[in-house]
């Protein structure tokens, strides 16, 4: 694949996976993310943080993004949930693709909401939306779907089913895997929360280009996995709940490493 070619692929996905998109790791994995992100902030970030939110937790805040597309006024966030990637690309043509971005998709609207948040003149209500954007939009691009195939819509072409109820494979990653473990957020978020220091301090050192090139890396994984059909049910999640489980873990980590970053000085 050229270089001319990744870029009309990269460009017509993004406006052809608009209208399809399901929210990523749906209420509980949002929840858990922000709620491990909440264990790794900076004592500076997290008085930031609740200045901003007040008494609402990360956890709690996490999945407002989606809450607001039910509203006419917000319908321009859509797109920002997501980043489309054609399938097959080496390392070297996402590293590429995403240096060269400047469509809307959750890969910038990442970095603009994290340089906005800097900004020591945003106003108070822009402050509130956009941490709780950056919350979600952290958390979605951990969900592997999210950096899926627009030909497939990231996954939601694959039709499946999971203990014999229609789904899709989007949806899989979404909250049927995560959901079948039965947890609240709270214990969910114990369950996983388990890391060395090193490790941890590697997933702190990391940014979105590379929270991007890891989740295609799986994404590109589970695609090769299932077919349209296939009947999913305890050996899927015994074979694909520790990597979500890492996933989350990593969604967490990489939140709060980004906001102590923002909310250093």
């Amino acid at each position: 694949m050229n270089i001319l070619s990744l870029k009309k692929l990269f460009l017509f996905g993004t406006l052809l996976y608009i209208p399809f998109q399901s929210m990523a790791w749906g209420m509980l994995g949002h929840r858990v993310v922000g709620q491990v992100a909440e264990r790794y902030l900076s004592k500076k970030a997290k008085g930031e943080v609740r200045n901003i939110l007040g008494t609402e937790s990360m956890a709690m805040a996490s999945n407002w993004a989606d809450f607001i597309k039910s509203e006419p006024a917000y319908n321009y966030l859509g797109n920002w949930h997501y980043i489309n990637l054609p399938a097959g690309l080496t390392m070297d043509q996402l590293d590429y693709a995403l240096k060269r971005d400047t469509v809307t998709d959750a890969y910038t609207r990442i970095l603009f909401l994290t340089s906005e948040l800097k900004n020591k003149s945003l106003t108070q209500d822009k402050k509130v939306m956009y941490l709780k954007i950056l919350i979600h939009l952290v958390g979605d691009v951990h969900q592997p779907m999210h950096t899926g195939h627009f030909e497939d819509l990231g996954g939601n072409k694959i039709q499946l089913t999971w203990f014999g109820q229609n789904t899709n494979l989007h949806r899989v990653w979404d909250s049927d895997l995560i959901e079948s473990q039965d947890l609240s957020y709270t214990e969910y978020t114990n369950s996983i929360n388990f890391i060395d220091k090193y490790k941890l301090q590697s997933l702190q050192s990391e940014g979105p280009a590379q929270w991007i090139t890891d989740s295609y890396k799986i994404s590109e994984g589970l695609y090769s996995k299932v077919k349209s059909g296939d009947k999913l049910s305890y050996r899927y999640i015994y074979d694909n709940l520790e990597t979500a489980n890492q996933q989350l873990l990593k969604g967490g980590i990489h939140l709060a490493a980004l906001l102590n970053s923002i909310f250093i000085n």
